[in-house]
Order: structure tokens, then sequence, then C-alpha cells
């Protein structure tokens, strides 16, 4: 089974960047579609971006622009750069296998 470990949350200004890491377990990474998905207190979890095994990605609209992801196959990681943060940004991001495994997750919050 794989495993998901997260690092790179914390606390942001309004504007600013922050970057989170998901280092995943085994040999399979190369295989796996990755997505982060994020969760606000009282609001239902969403996905924010996924990339799938060749490369290709998608982003919720309310980050379009502003977050990319991207993979490491060799260090079987994926990140989430997220640029220009808003409040609103703040939030539970998850990084998953999706239908398969979640990590933690890990706390972003975005101060104004």
């Amino acid at each position: 089974q794989v495993q998901l470990v997260e690092s790179g949350g914390g606390l942001v200004q309004a504007g600013g960047s922050l970057s989170l890491s998901c280092a995943a377990s085994g040999t399979l990474f190369r295989f796996y579609t990755m997505a982060w998905y994020r969760q606000a207190p009282g609001k239902q979890r969403e996905l924010v971006a996924s990339i799938t095994r060749d490369g290709s990605t998608n982003y919720a609209g309310s980050v379009k622009g502003r977050f990319t992801i991207s993979r490491d196959n060799a260090k079987s990681t994926v990140y989430l750069h997220m640029n220009s943060v808003k409040p609103e940004d703040t939030a539970v991001y998850y990084c998953t296998v999706p239908g398969v495994v979640q990590a933690e997750g890990t706390q972003v919050t975005v101060s104004s």
C-alpha cells in the first residue's frame, strides 16, 4: 500500500508564495495520477489540481494561473507551488492518489 507524506504547509501573507511537497513510498509512483485537494472550515472538499502519469495537468478555476502542480518521478514526489495566495486559499491541503490513498493533510493559512 502506497503511503504519502506531505510537507511545506504553514502561514503566509496574502500575495506571497508557498510550496507543498508530497513524497510517495514504493516503486509505482510514476504510474499514478496525483492530485491535491483542499478543505476549508465549513466548506466541501475540492479538487485543487491534478497531474497524470504523462504530465497532463488540470486546475480548479479558482487557482488557475496562480498554482502549479508538478511531479518528479525520480524522487516519487509531487509538488504544489502556490503563488499570489489569497485568504480564501486557507485550508487543509491533501495529497492524494485518487481513489487509493490520501495523506494526512497539511494546513495552509493565508493572512490578509
